[in-house]
């Protein structure tokens, strides 16, 4: 190795440690005041803390490798142009690809190392990091309660409120619980206007109070008729406040390592979403032909088929319903009427169901050709920054810092507008994940033809010159 080639990796490295070790810290500490509630005041020891902040280091570590080769490539490079290094290099003869050859050499390696990271590294810690996550949370079961829909985690009880507040997230506003402790169903429904999650550190039970509800019970026998079932008495009653005691015990005994979730997209490496995604796709694709068959058996279109000459020899009428009485015209109105309706209601009562099932499939296609993507935003994002930092010739974590930030803030912002569209099946999910590397790859060619050329970043003379001429001109006719 040249000693040009050993001092501009020596340059490139130092900047380069440093910006990633602070960028992986700062995304860590991000990571952590999100999960701080989550995490504080459930008796949780220091280990499982340490735990999840390494899951947390090496999750993140993707998404700070490629922020760190921008702003060390600009600090680098602009160090270098700033004390005339560039300069002096280009007096001998030596371009700037020659320049930054050591450095793209360098970069192309961080990418492989990225995308072994990603493939290898990253799953295997979202795979840690979400289960333990998971399974802190559960270590207080009032945080792990969602507004909106029916709870079903906490054994023998489904819970449902519309809101969940005050400063330890135990209130609750209008709750609806069915209680299934009987193993018949449920028979006993409990509804309020608000209520209190109550728990105590290491107790087996989590105490609900209720203010101003309603509570109901049908006394149902295991075994009588449905005529019976309709004479069984019922008890109803009112109250102001009502405190019952829920067993918790399989909450507070969980293990924090326990692996339950598994096969989620960001937990799979791309072997393994190669081999998931074709099954997800014919089951969504059985899903949807699944679907269409019943609408079509619901029209009854293999009818229009049944006689294609029946009617061949009548006389009749150009509009269909003028050969019907008036009666079999409101019949057959009526009918269609239906008809109609009843597909609309079904196909509304699927729609949802098919939205969910194709958004949760794109996720992992999504996944697929992202990991490929970000892999190669290192290199993008270093021809985007060396050729910069050797225009604005400005070391230091000022200006580059600036530049660095606003470049990335864009390419993250056009990466999850691609993901965004992809989700929603607006775009494909290769598009989706390749759209802000071809759009960043526009500008990396545009910096590094200008630096190559040694022309600044802007040519001011474009723009000044017409107005110049403008004025030349207009001064020339006056004499």
């Amino acid at each position: 190795m040249k000693i040009l080639d050993r001092y501009i990796l020596k340059s490139f490295l130092v900047p380069f440690l440093a910006t990633f070790f602070i960028i992986l810290f700062v995304l860590v500490m991000q990571a952590l005041w999100f999960a701080f509630d989550k995490i504080a005041g459930k008796g949780i020891s220091i280990l499982f803390i340490l735990k999840f902040l390494y899951y947390t280091a090496l999750v993140v570590t993707t998404q700070a490798l490629p922020i760190a080769v921008l702003l060390s490539s600009i600090m680098s490079m602009g160090n270098l142009s700033e004390n005339y290094e560039f300069a002096a290099a280009k007096s001998a003869s030596i371009s700037l690809l020659r320049f930054m050859r050591p450095l793209i050499v360098l970069t192309f390696l961080i990418s492989v190392l990225n995308f072994f990271f990603s493939n290898n590294v990253y799953p295997y810690a979202m795979l840690k990091q979400k289960n333990l996550q998971l399974n802190i949370k559960k270590k207080k079961p009032a945080l792990a309660l969602v507004p909106g829909s029916f709870n079903t985690e906490i054994p023998d009880y489904q819970i449902k409120f519309d809101e969940k507040y005050g400063e330890d997230k135990n209130l609750l506003k209008k709750v609806l619980i069915y209680d299934l402790s009987s193993g018949e169903g449920n028979k006993k429904v409990i509804t309020a206007e608000s209520g209190k999650i109550v728990t105590e550190e290491g107790s087996k039970y989590m105490t609900l109070i209720l203010y101003n509800g309603y509570y109901h019970e049908d006394h149902i026998k295991k075994i009588r008729t449905s005529a019976d079932r309709n004479k069984m008495p019922a008890s109803s009653a009112s109250f102001k406040e009502y405190t019952f005691n829920i067993d918790i015990s399989s909450f507070t005994d969980e293990d924090l390592d326990d692996e339950k979730y598994k096969n989620i997209y960001s937990m799979l490496s791309l072997k393994q979403l190669k081999d998931t995604l074709p099954i997800m796709k014919r089951g969504y694709d059985d899903y949807i032909l699944g679907r269409s068959k019943v609408l079509y058996s619901r029209v009854k279109a293999e009818e229009l088929h049944a006689v294609n000459d029946s009617i061949t020899k009548n006389e009749l009428e150009p509009e269909v319903l003028s050969n019907f009485t008036l009666n079999n015209k409101v019949s057959i109105l009526n009918s269609a009427v239906n008809s109609v309706q009843a597909s609309i209601n079904s196909f509304k009562s699927y729609k949802d169901s098919a939205k969910r099932n194709r958004k949760w499939l794109n996720l992992y296609d999504i996944e697929y050709y992202n990991r490929i993507a970000l892999s190669l935003s290192c290199l993008v994002l270093f021809f985007i920054g060396a050729p910069l930092g050797s225009i604005i010739r400005k070391g230091g974590f000022g200006l580059p810092m600036v530049l660095a930030i606003s470049i990335y803030v864009i390419y993250f912002f056009v990466n999850t507008f691609g993901r965004n569209l992809a989700e929603e099946s607006s775009v494909s999910a290769l598009v989706g994940s390749w759209v802000a590397t071809v759009v960043m790859f526009p500008f990396a060619f545009f910096l590094t033809r200008r630096a190559s050329k040694g022309m600044g970043l802007f040519n001011i003379d474009v723009f000044l010159q017409p107005i110049t001429n403008l004025f030349k001109k207009k001064e020339s006719n006056k004499n």
